[in-house]
């Protein structure tokens, strides 16, 4: 993990965590729900952006994410918050539907108690400021809700505010020591391409992603 990450308030960009307004994650949260709704069963073996996962893969990976930012809000620590990302393919359970839509009213409640910012929590088994795994949450409901559209063929309408969050965190993390986000080297884009081509972009995706055609692009 980069300094950048561990330490949002050195960037501006992103804004202070300590007095700053609180980030609110329920219209992202009720933007991945709609395209978790609008997925069919007979596309959960398609192909994704992430080239290692197919569609039921990526519901899956939301799920447990879902679930983990949330305990993470509540500083409830334990074994949702201790796995490390990526370990093994996440299985999708039948009852998938309710349990993401859960997760996700879930997660946007948490994230709105003003302790769920101050102090610190842990996440993927990573210790971490609450303001920066609030950040991380939203980053990735942005992101996977880019790669459950596109894979499955709907239309995707991220708030501004959400697209504003994910770019500050992507962008001061690629520009970090490191370089690249936790997703993977940055993709270059045209200059003055859209906001979420430039998140999509950083998050080592390539924007032009259709299924099968451009299987070029993979993440964790």
């Amino acid at each position: 993990m980069t300094d950048a990450e561990r330490n949002p308030d050195q960037h501006p960009e992103q804004g202070p965590a300590a007095g700053a307004p609180l980030i609110d994650l329920a219209a992202q949260a009720r933007e991945v729900a709609r395209l978790a709704a609008g997925t069919a069963e007979e596309q959960l073996a398609a192909p994704t952006p992430c080239s290692a996962f197919a569609v039921r893969d990526l519901l899956g990976h939301l799920v447990g994410l879902t679930a983990a930012f949330r305990d993470a809000a509540r500083k409830d620590r334990g074994p949702t918050t201790e796995a490390p990302p990526g370990a093994a393919l996440p299985e999708l359970a039948p009852g998938w539907r309710a349990e993401l839509a859960g997760n996700l009213d879930a997660l946007a409640a948490a994230w709105r108690a003003p302790a769920a910012w101050e102090g610190e929590t842990q996440v993927g088994g990573v210790t971490l400021p609450g303001a920066a795994a609030g950040r991380f949450a939203l980053n990735e409901l942005v992101v996977h809700g880019w790669d459950l559209a596109r894979a499955t063929g709907q239309e995707y309408a991220p708030d501004g505010p959400s697209l504003d969050v994910s770019y500050a965190l992507l962008a001061a993390t690629a520009a970090g020591p490191e370089g690249g986000s936790p997703f993977g080297a940055a993709v270059p884009v045209s200059e003055g391409a859209p906001l979420l081509d430039r998140v999509v972009a950083l998050s080592g995706r390539h924007p032009d992603w259709t299924p099968p055609r451009n299987p070029r692009a993979s993440c964790p």
